[in-house]
């Protein structure tokens, strides 16, 4: 992972929201060219739930199709609000390949993950 990285998706866990949201929005703004740094941070913070939630979330924002393998692992993270962020990611990028996977998450133990899947396989199967 390459520093500049490394030290901001660790100040995206400062306890000020100023640094954190600025964190955030700075590798929001890198954006594709975030996506290797966005896979290590995801496969590394195995601990951190909230981070994994920021990293599934700035995968869909990129609107990259490179971001889809680590969005599809994050649709069976042990975290439902990880789980329900990668269904939201994944309606973002609009791969009905996709499909499968998320109509699985239509059986997902979690109300929140279930909802998320349903709205986004509506909004694949509409636009994509």
């Amino acid at each position: 992972m390459r520093p500049r990285y490394a030290d901001l998706f660790q100040r995206m866990r400062d306890p000020d929201p100023v640094l954190s949201d600025a964190a955030f929005d700075a590798v929001l703004f890198d954006r594709e060219d975030a996506i290797p740094d966005l896979v290590d941070c995801y496969h590394l913070s195995k601990k951190d739930d909230e981070l994994r939630f920021f990293v599934v979330q700035l995968l869909g924002f990129s609107g990259s199709r490179k971001a889809l393998p680590t969005l599809l692992l994050a649709l069976d993270d042990r975290e439902p609000k990880v789980r329900a962020e990668a269904c939201r990611s994944l309606e973002d990028i609009s791969a009905r390949e996709t499909i499968p996977a998320l109509e699985a998450r239509l059986a997902d133990l979690d109300e929140d993950v279930r909802v998320a899947a349903a709205e986004a396989l509506l909004e694949i199967r509409k636009t994509g």
